[in-house]
């Protein structure tokens, strides 16, 4: 039997559980700490999520997003990282049990993130794909280069024109940036590499029931993002929602049905649980109930931050605080400091956000951005989304080349290699069971 190899220690053991945002802020701030720290992720590197769409539409090479866990933690001296994916945790023994074997813990730490949300239509999880893996994201591109040297076989116009429908649900950033993406495909590459098909065969469409688009945004940059979006030729259809999709056909709130092979699904995403933990603090959307310290309801060693976390304490988010990075990378660090509170025996300091703002790109030139009150939109917040999100990139080399393609990318009208790597990629369905 595979074991963790662990080295015993008669410091107190913190364990992570999860590479990402939060994950990795906690283990950073607890270097200095005698403890042992163990991280755990079923990948062995840290995910830049909010650059994922670059990667599905072309833009970016996925090993510029992706940075290795180890080399994060080179240097710091009281960490072991172990690849490894969490079955389940048995709190009455400290134990928490692992693909590689069964941990003990002093302090458990759950940073598992979230996973795509289908409100459990079956039919559509089936079918259509999220974006939240490297695996979804490159294949996702390989599918869509599939999906244009297919469509030159073709001589039946609807034929071409349900291959190349691209349907993108839900209207948050994630959402949005994926309409300009692939709009800004149709407009700059498909007119290269693909001369015979004309332009008006690929549609895209941005469905949102909601309202409008970017809701958790103020009115004004709302707006602004619907007629940036509208400029760039994405159909945009608020106050609809998405009621069947076999694959083929898209059947939609409002009676109306579209044409496609190609769902993308952003509508929502949901905790993501460990087995063991009791199932009356874990909500229907598998986030887990936590206090203000992010202590895990009814313990005091486990704890959740994160996406997987449901914190109620502020009067401004009644349900819970928004599923972002900021969210978790700021948890992380409220709770190193706290675990240094604890050893010291004093007493822990409550968590509270601070909102740093929020944006997203719609294409080139074209961004919106909300913070410190003000409200940006243009040229000026697309320059302030491409700093912020290259100062987040983990690693100079990761930084070196992002910046490197998308000045490329913008004097060229270029984008990355258009290759297919992987023809198991040539349906959704196959998709799907790859990355299950």
């Amino acid at each position: 039997m595979i074991q963790p190899n662990i080295p015993e220690t008669k410091q107190p053991r913190i364990v992570i559980v999860g590479g990402g945002f939060g994950g990795v802020n906690l283990a950073k701030h607890l270097k200095d700490l005698p403890v042992q720290v163990v991280l755990l992720d079923r990948n062995n590197y840290h995910l830049f999520q909010p650059l994922l769409y670059q990667v599905s539409t072309a833009g970016l090479e996925p090993d510029s997003i992706a940075f290795p866990l180890r080399a994060i933690f080179r240097k710091q001296k009281n960490l072991e990282f172990r690849m490894a994916e969490v079955t389940g945790i048995r709190p009455e023994e400290n134990i928490l049990e692992t693909g590689i074997g069964e941990i003990h813990y002093d302090h458990l730490i759950f940073a598992t993130g979230s996973n795509t949300n289908f409100f459990g239509n079956k039919g559509i999880e089936a079918n259509a794909i999220g974006m939240k893996s490297l695996i979804e994201a490159v294949q996702i591109r390989n599918y869509v280069v599939k999906q244009f040297e297919e469509s030159l076989l073709m001589s039946n116009p609807d034929d071409v024109r349900a291959k190349l429908n691209f349907v993108m649900v839900g209207g948050g950033p994630t959402g949005v940036e994926l309409a300009g993406a692939f709009a800004e495909l149709r407009k700059y590459i498909m007119p290269k590499d693909y001369p015979s098909i004309p332009q008006d065969m690929m549609n895209v469409y941005l469905i949102e029931a909601s309202p409008r688009v970017l809701n958790s945004f103020s009115e004004e940059t709302s707006r602004k993002t619907l007629a940036a979006l509208q400029d760039l030729g994405v159909r945009v259809m608020t106050g609809t929602g998405v009621k069947e999709y076999d694959g083929k056909v898209i059947t939609l709130s409002t009676g109306e049905q579209i044409a496609t092979q190609s769902l993308l699904w952003a509508a929502g995403v949901r905790g993501i649980p460990v087995k063991g933990i009791p199932q009356d603090i874990i909500l229907p959307n598998g986030r887990i109930l936590v206090n203000e310290f992010n202590q895990v309801k009814g313990f005091t060693n486990v704890y959740a931050i994160g996406d997987i976390a449901q914190m109620t304490n502020d009067p401004k988010f009644p349900k819970g605080y928004p599923m972002v990075a900021q969210v978790a990378i700021q948890q992380g660090v409220n709770l190193a400091a706290n675990l240094k509170l604890q050893m010291k025996n004093k007493p822990m300091k409550g968590f509270t956000y601070k909102d740093l703002g929020s944006m997203a790109t719609i294409g080139r030139n074209r961004a919106v951005a909300e913070f410190a009150g003000m409200k940006l939109s243009g040229y000026f917040a697309w320059i302030v989304w491409m700093i912020v999100h290259l100062m987040s990139l983990m690693g100079f080399r990761n930084k070196l080349v992002v910046f490197i393609n998308w000045f490329y990318r913008y004097f060229t009208f270029e984008r990355g290699t258009r290759i297919i790597i992987k023809r198991g990629a040539a349906n959704i369905v196959k998709l799907k069971q790859s990355v299950q």
